[in-house]
């Protein structure tokens, strides 16, 4: 049977002994929000949806009833975990990249496209939208078949 973030929101409100009004108020939504929530009125916006994550600690993947693992998984990426050391192993940290050139009008010079493929703004939708379709339940998915096919080929 699949939970439902309703029922998810309600089942984790319940857990902490609140009423709806006072999660509500604990989240700066509206009085009436989780009502409207847990009774599939209404469905959380992304942000909510990440505040309600946030203040339960627990993974969006939980909250919307895509996974019964409660871990909180945005940071899962920069986390190595070997079975011998339990401790996650220190995110290496990169150097900062030097400013992209500007574009000059040359015949050798990159087209406008390159420059836009270079600016932060760019990137940061780019890493957005990879890791929000990595989190799905179909990027969940493709991850699970990538790993098990490198782990037969290791074999």
């Amino acid at each position: 049977m699949m939970i439902t973030m309703a029922q998810r929101i309600e089942s984790l409100r319940a857990e902490r002994g609140l009423s709806r009004p006072a999660l509500s108020s604990a989240l700066g939504f509206p009085k009436n929000a989780i009502e409207k929530f847990e009774t599939g009125r209404q469905t959380p916006t992304k942000d909510q949806q990440e505040k309600i994550a946030s203040y339960f600690g627990v993974s969006l993947f939980y909250l919307r009833g895509e996974s019964n693992d409660r871990t909180r998984q945005e940071t899962w990426m920069d986390m190595a975990m070997s079975e011998e050391n339990p401790e996650p192993a220190p995110v290496p940290r990169r150097a900062p990249k030097p400013a992209a050139p500007v574009p000059s009008a040359g015949p050798d010079s990159g087209t406008v496209f390159d420059s836009f493929l270079t600016s932060k703004p760019f990137r940061d939708l780019l890493s957005s939208v990879v890791l929000d379709t990595l989190r799905s339940p179909e990027g969940q998915k493709l991850i699970s078949q990538v790993v098990r096919r490198e782990l037969d080929r290791q074999r």
